[in-house]
């Protein structure tokens, strides 16, 4: 199926777009899609830099629409756009339209917003890798997570039991609110800032660590044998101190969780987003709309999670 769209363009290194008409065919392997919203990614201000694999190049890492034309998804279907090279190797999603392989084309949960989908999705995903990747939370275990008053801590217990944890307990600093883990978690335990720990908390399989410090040497000694520690934040402090004895002794492991050196399989963004869509919660994004037409000034910014409008842009 073949299209005529507008669609934002570099024909440079740096980050001045231009708006052009082109003209669209998918063929084997690819999914064409009518595109609604796009976020603006560090990634994607990475490749405006010079990065682009071709002059002109279309931007757009991560983006949202209706499929026009597929085999992997039906015709109308809402679907969230990410991975295999979208945006960085090959044509984004920076216009009214957008060709892309069908394995980057995932299935909106119909719970989900469109837009609240894009500006969680690079946390969901982190969740994602944590829980179901690095620290492999199987069915029937017993999973902490530290810090789950936050957004990243939230998600990685409602992640922990979807993946079929049979308990997930919350940490939570002293003078933390507890109330946005309701729901989320079965029981609630709070340390102190020298990461002590009461007998409250009970021997767990795993723990997710969004906190860090002395969090996660005091969590360390209430892991069960052969149990491990998925680490990925450390608001709570750079450096820890970690019992050797109970490290060797029990054969417990460390594990560091990092997004940029993990390769995510290829239903990871499709299993995010449906972990989140069966939360027992409604998830909230903080995030700006803003026209296509103003890519400039979005650019420009140097914080706050923006998607484009790509529905302003003209159709042919």
């Amino acid at each position: 199926m073949s299209t005529r769209g507008t669609v934002l363009q570099s024909h440079g290194p740096g980050e001045q777009l231009k708006a052009d008409e082109v003209e669209l065919s998918a063929g084997p392997g690819e999914t064409l899609v009518e595109m609604r919203l796009a976020a603006v990614t560090p990634l994607d201000r990475s490749t405006l830099t010079g990065k682009q694999p071709c002059v002109p190049f279309v931007p757009g890492s991560e983006g949202a629409g209706v499929v026009l034309s597929s085999d992997v998804a039906p015709a109308g279907a809402a679907v969230v756009i990410r991975g295999e090279g979208v945006g960085v190797t090959r044509h984004g999603v920076w216009g009214r339209y957008a060709v892309v392989p069908d394995a980057a084309v995932h299935l909106l949960p119909a719970s989900l917003e469109p837009a609240v989908a894009l500006a969680l999705l690079t946390p969901a995903l982190t969740a994602h890798t944590a829980v179901r990747q690095v620290a492999d939370v199987l069915p029937g275990e017993t999973v902490v997570v530290t810090g789950v008053n936050g957004l990243l801590g939230q998600m990685c217990a409602a992640i922990a039991r979807a993946a079929g944890a049979a308990r997930v307990i919350g940490l939570v600093s002293l003078d933390d609110a507890e109330d946005n883990a309701a729901g989320l978690v079965d029981k609630i335990v709070r340390v102190d800032g020298l990461g002590q720990v009461g007998r409250e908390l009970p021997w767990c399989d795993a723990v997710v660590d969004t906190m860090g410090g002395p969090v996660t040497g005091g969590v360390l000694g209430h892991v069960s044998p052969g149990g491990r520690i998925a680490v990925l934040g450390y608001k709570a402090g750079e450096f820890t101190t970690i019992n050797l004895h109970q490290l060797v002794g029990r054969g417990l492991r460390v594990l560091p969780v990092n997004l940029q050196r993990t390769t995510l399989a290829s239903d990871a963004v499709g299993q995010a987003l449906a972990d989140l869509a069966g939360a027992p919660t409604s998830w909230r994004a903080q995030y700006d709309v803003v026209p296509a037409d103003r890519i400039g000034e979005v650019l420009e910014r140097q914080s706050g999670r923006v998607l484009l409008d790509l529905t302003t842009l003209p159709v042919a």
